[in-house]
Parts: C-alpha cells; sequence; structure tokens
C-alpha cells in the first residue's frame, strides 16, 4: 500500500482526486493515442498477452514511462519559474514527433481542462509535467500521483492493445494487475528524482513510434 513520504498523509479525496484526473473520462483524449504499439502489433513484436505485459514492463521499467515518472516527479517539486525549462526538458526527451505530439497535446488538454473545473492554473505544459505541477498545487502526494499516473498510462496502452491484438478483456486486466507492483515500485524509487534519473533504454519502443508517423493504415494517432 502507497503511504505519504514527502508531505501530508495521503486522503481519501486526494484518492480520488487522482482518480478523475487519470480516468478515461477525463478530456485529455489518451485513448487516441498509442504509443507505437500499433506499430509492435502489425510487425508481430506484439501478438500475445504476455508480449504486451513484458513490452509495458519494459516501458515502466525503463523506457518512456518511467521517463514521464521522472519528469513528473521533478515538476511536482519544482518552483513554478522552473516549470517551463522543465517543460522543455521533457519536450527534448520526445524519441519522436508522435511521442511529441502524444504529450504536447495531452498535457494542454489536461490544463484546459483544469483550469474549466477548479482552480488551479498552469501554461500549457508536456502531460507529466503538467500533471506533477497540478498536484503540487493540489497537495497531493507525488509518490500516489506518479504511481497513479503509471498505472493509468499502463491502463490506457493495455486498452490499445485489446482493440489492435486484440486481446480478451480479462487477459487485459491480468496484464494490468500483473504490472501494478511495478509501478508502485517505480514511484517509490523516484520520490526523491534529479534529472540524474533520466535516461530510456527501450529503443523498440522508440522505433515503432517513429515508423507509426509514416505507417499506412492506422487506427491511433501515435
Amino acid at each position: 500500500m502507497i503511504t505519504a513520504t514527502n508531505t501530508a498523509m495521503t486522503t481519501t479525496t486526494d484518492i480520488l482526486t487522482l482518480s478523475q484526473w487519470l480516468s478515461p473520462a477525463f478530456p485529455v483524449g489518451a485513448f487516441a493515442y498509442s504509443h507505437g504499439i500499433e506499430t509492435a502489433v502489425q510487425t508481430g513484436a506484439i501478438g500475445t498477452a504476455q508480449e504486451l505485459q513484458d513490452w509495458l514492463q519494459d516501458l515502466v521499467d525503463m523506457g518512456s514511462a518511467r521517463a514521464d515518472a521522472v519528469f513528473l516527479c521533478l515538476s511536482h517539486a519544482a518552483q513554478v519559474s522552473d516549470l517551463p525549462a522543465l517543460d522543455q526538458s521533457a519536450r527534448a526527451f520526445a524519441a519522436s514527433s508522435g511521442r511529441l505530439m502524444e504529450t504536447d497535446l495531452q498535457g494542454a488538454a489536461f490544463v484546459d481542462t483544469l483550469g474549466a473545473v477548479s482552480a488551479i492554473s498552469l501554461p500549457r505544459l508536456t502531460y507529466p509535467v503538467a500533471v506533477g505541477a497540478a498536484a503540487a498545487q493540489a497537495g497531493l502526494e507525488s509518490t500516489l500521483t506518479c504511481a497513479m499516473y503509471l498505472q493509468a498510462m499502463v491502463s490506457t496502452l493495455t486498452a490499445a492493445a485489446m482493440r489492435l491484438v486484440p486481446l480478451g478483456q480479462v487477459d487485459g486486466q491480468k496484464v494490468q494487475l500483473a504490472l501494478k507492483p511495478l509501478c508502485e515500485h517505480i514511484a517509490h524509487s523516484l520520490r526523491h528524482a534529479t534529472t540524474d534519473d533520466l535516461y530510456s533504454n527501450t529503443f523498440a519502443s522508440d522505433i515503432a513510434a517513429m515508423r507509426h508517423e509514416t505507417q499506412y493504415s492506422r487506427v491511433f494517432r501515435t
């Protein structure tokens, strides 16, 4: 179970707030992106539930999902004046134009929606930077925010794969359940993250995202 490690004790309201922000109903358009998984399915790299689980595990453990988690934790701890520079780093870290579009448009939609429904005001930011900064303004604990962000990303990409492979709903739930401890572990390990913690070793995923940009037939935007 996640407990607070660097701010006040987490409350039920905090959990419900994050559940709302990171749910499919919050209009960031996450359903439109496959993060390169569409190409991975087409090329045969992902064709089973286990292959999907392995792919997502790598993203969370040492790939773009982990990098997002670092940026989220950094933005949570940053001063407002430091957010533009941090956001530029997040944009530079995107491995392809598709990945940049994905994080830019989701971040913009998140900021716009949050501004319309709450008192939180942020400039246009990439998605993980926006979520981290918003959580800080709302007094939400960074480790819980990070873990739930990672779980939401796993859930979104699992849903995409279920449409593409296709996988059954039970298999999709098994994949998410198997990766839940890793999401929690990464969130805890990054609670004192610095820029030195930024890296990504999932080159197959990055190449799949690049190839998706010129893929002839596509269901998803990335």
